[in-house]
């Protein structure tokens, strides 16, 4: 039996949901790269999530321009479980700066297909502080404690499959 399970947020941003292909690859990456996907939504950021979001930018030069374009079209957005999943994305991401993942990560998800600082592919929470506080923003009917508590055992067992059409892991067994 492996370890504890641990959640991140993932988002993907507006410019590769407008890329079929790319969003697919990205989505195959997650499964290859031995995450579940717990819960998933398309959706549209709004200025006001868009600002709760982005609280800890906001006296910075990009902020206007990050919450301009993160408001711009779909999001994809997962909470993801494996075990230390908040490193393992973070790692599969891609350093944030897109010219420096192209150069030291190039096969990262930033390295080959994000197009700028802002457009760059995907999101990923940093701490296990702000993977909480940025899935109640996008999930507020999800409670962590009651998924460690309830479901994290069949996700760690393997007893869920996933249901390709909506791309979520859903619990198969009791056993």
């Amino acid at each position: 039996m492996q370890g504890h399970l641990q959640l991140t947020l993932a988002i993907i941003k507006p410019h590769v949901m407008k890329v079929p292909h790319v969003l697919q690859k990205i989505r195959n990456l997650i499964l290859s790269n031995g995450f579940y996907v717990v819960q998933r939504k398309s959706t549209f950021m709004t200025e006001e999530v868009a600002t709760t979001f982005y609280a800890e930018h906001r006296n910075k030069f990009f902020y206007n321009r990050l919450v301009t374009f993160m408001c711009s079209g779909p999001l994809e957005v997962h909470i993801l479980a494996r075990q230390d999943a908040i490193k393992v994305w973070r790692n599969l991401m891609g350093p944030t700066k897109v010219y420096h993942a192209q150069f030291t990560a190039p096969m990262s998800i930033r390295g080959s297909f994000g197009l700028s600082d802002t457009r760059n592919a995907v999101h990923g929470s940093d701490s296990l502080e702000s993977a909480a506080r940025e899935i109640k923003i996008f999930f507020p009917g999800f409670s962590i404690d009651r998924w460690f508590l309830e479901e994290e055992e069949y996700f760690r067992k393997g007893a869920v499959k996933l249901c390709e059409q909506e791309f979520i892991h859903n619990i198969i067994s009791i056993s």
